[in-house]
């Protein structure tokens, strides 16, 4: 039993607890700062970590961290990724790239599909857990998670990485890296492929043994320059591009052999900072363009339609110039303003034996400005740490709205930090849900939440562990009314949790990294059985408790070798419109991982669900069988 009050980490040997907590971090406060100098609840996947999770994916990694659900991780390549932060509904979590927001303004909660960025792209990812929108705005209502792609210690004018994997399933990956610094100018050029043949995405409930295998196949590139043009002043530009193509099935329980999912992503923009000892200016732009494509010409599954085919563009504009002042040694203010534009259009068609039908979603657009402030302070003794923040934002449909931060720490000894915060969140409604068909609703108000949180954390030389409290109230959050048939302002929500997370290295080659997550909710929405308004004491394929334990042991200084093993409780799905939920059984999955390391590269084996468990993640869809893979990766 003890082992279900941890959750995976999977860092390396090398992630002890001290560096952790030392490393240097932005996503705090948006300024360069030293994880212990904060009170917000950090966690931060470095590269020792990610190095060794080249056998998964992004969503993967992110679903082993505390607090975090990534419902469809643990299921087919291509499944829908849908990220729960806290308890909180999808949509409900900011996903950035190098700082800076990315998303789909074309998908109905304005989320962005992880399935297009692949691990090998990442460097780091930073997590920032409790509400952040007085300093990133829309979706960060329960947190966000920064996926860093830069480089940061890049030292020669050539480096190159490669490397390799192949597994069961038809399983395939491959990237390269060319980077390096040559004088002033720095570069970076990545590519990395995935393929797998996969299994049936939905259940076979009946074992047929009919169903089909539902392949996966994605590709990434991706190139930036960043110049010194001084020392106190440099400028970036870049541009990714991340595409790929999945079969689908016709939902839960039912296969389907001909339709598909088309999806691109492109990237591109650049940034300028500035900075001396007492002003460090920075000055962000992006344009994002995404496409998807459905395709299905129903000879597999039949019925009223004979082909379908459903197009989505979407573009987003994003800007923002935002300051530090080291206005005193122990004080420094940031201010800051962004500006947001989304837009996208839809085209249906399906063609009967009544003959075609078409509809269409015409180019529609909002746009968002904010102005934000935050005051930092830092006492002379290194003990003591406030942020007092606030954000207000001017909506060119529903009008304006503020949030605000107030989050202080105190380390009472040198190993023990307390910590507490009060903020809001708010998540604008999106273009589907402010327009959409018979279904949008022009005079939705963005949803609005506040979040209370408090904990203490512990570290030393060789154990670091961190407990936290939260409690989130949503007041007025944006549902689907199943009797109307639109999108409405009335659902609530209350969530309670707790977190636990420790990094312990007992001997100098065993490592333990572990976390576990409990949430305890309740919705006030429309019932799901009948027309009335009812409550429900749980979380939609959120579960109560979910927990992982990773042991790692290096020997032989080269070889590494490390056990894991996840728990998650049981928890509900939709039975159906006008149906009950579902209860869906807890399961136990374990996983290994052993490499060989040395100067000019390393292999490795990974090993998912070795025990082949038979679980379920979403009803009426299949999660992963075991999975084996071996590697190769190598630089100069």
């Amino acid at each position: 039993m003890a082992a279900l009050i941890f959750s995976s980490y999977a860092r390396a040997q090398q992630d002890s607890a001290v560096k952790s907590l030392d490393e240097i971090i932005i996503t705090a406060n948006r300024i360069e700062q030293k994880q212990s100098q904060t009170g917000k609840v950090i966690t931060v996947i470095g590269k020792e970590t990610l190095n060794k999770s080249q056998g998964k994916s992004l969503a993967q990694v992110l679903n082993e961290q505390a607090g975090i659900t990534v419902n469809g991780a643990l299921n087919n390549p291509g499944t829908v990724q849908t990220v729960y932060m806290r308890g909180a509904n999808s949509g409900r979590v900011l996903i950035m790239i190098d700082g800076m927001p990315i998303n789909d303004p074309s998908q109905i909660n304005n989320e962005f599909d992880l399935n297009l960025i692949q691990l090998n792209e990442v460097e780091r990812i930073e997590i920032a857990r409790g509400a952040q929108s007085t300093l990133y705005g829309s979706d960060a209502v329960t947190g966000v998670i920064n996926i860093i792609t830069t480089k940061t210690d890049i030292k020669k004018p050539v480096n190159i990485k490669a490397g390799v994997t192949s597994g069961n399933l038809g399983i395939f990956r491959s990237n390269v890296q060319v980077f390096g610094k040559a004088n002033k100018l720095e570069y970076q050029l990545k590519t990395a492929q995935f393929r797998a043949n996969g299994f049936s995405t939905a259940q076979d409930e009946k074992q047929t043994g009919q169903f089909d295998q539902d392949g996966f196949n994605g590709k990434n590139i991706s190139a930036s320059l960043k110049y010194h043009i001084a020392p106190d002043l440099s400028i970036r530009g870049f541009i990714q591009n991340n595409d790929y193509k999945t079969d689908l099935d016709n939902g839960a329980f039912t296969d389907d052999k001909d339709f598909t999912q088309k999806s691109t992503n492109l990237n591109t923009g650049g940034s300028i900072n500035w900075k001396n000892k007492i002003v460090n200016l920075t000055a962000n732009f992006m344009y994002s363009q995404s496409r998807r494509n459905f395709l299905d010409d129903s000879t597999s599954i039949g019925g009223f339609s004979k082909f379908v085919k459903d197009d989505y563009y979407s573009q987003s504009r994003f800007g923002e110039i935002f300051a530090s002042f080291n206005i005193h040694p122990q004080l420094v203010l940031l201010t800051g303003y962004d500006m947001r534009i989304s837009s996208f259009n839809n085209q249906f068609l399906s063609i009967s034996s009544f003959g075609p039908f078409n509809s269409e979603f015409k180019d529609t657009s909002i746009r968002q400005e904010s102005l934000y402030a935050s005051l930092i302070f830092n006492s002379a003794d290194k003990k003591f740490n406030m942020e007092l923040g606030g954000r207000i934002n001017v909506n060119s449909k529903y009008g304006s709205n503020y949030t605000y931060t107030l989050n202080p720490s105190y380390h009472i000894s040198k190993n023990i930090q307390v910590f507490g915060s009060i903020a809001t969140g708010f998540k604008v409604p999106s273009l589907f849900q402010l327009y959409s068909g018979f279904a949008g609703n022009d005079r939705l108000r963005p949803e609005e939440s506040i979040n209370y949180e408090g904990g203490v954390g512990y570290t030393g030389k060789q154990l670091r562990h961190r407990f936290v409290f939260f409690h989130r109230k949503v007041n007025r959050g944006i549902d689907f009314d199943y009797v109307n048939f639109k999108y409405y302002n009335i659902p609530n929500q209350r969530a309670n949790g707790l977190e636990y997370e420790i990094a312990w290295q007992p001997f100098k080659n065993i490592d333990v990294n572990a976390n576990a997550t409990w949430i305890g909710g309740q919705e006030f929405v429309q019932s799901r059985i009948t027309t009335k308004d009812s409550s429900y004491a749980y979380l939609l394929r959120r579960p109560a408790l979910q927990a992982n334990l990773q042991l790692g042991y290096r020997f032989k200084e080269a070889w590494y070798f490390s056990v894991s093993a996840r728990y998650v409780s049981a928890r509900y799905d939709v039975g159906g419109f006008q149906m009950p939920d579902v209860r869906l059984n807890d399961y136990f999955i374990a996983n290994a991982y052993l490499s060989y390391t040395k100067k000019y590269g390393k292999i490795f084996i990974d090993l998912q669900n070795f025990t082949n468990t038979v679980f379920y993640d979403i009803r009426g869809f299949n999660s992963i069988p075991m999975i084996a893979q071996a590697g190769l990766q190598l630089e100069w």
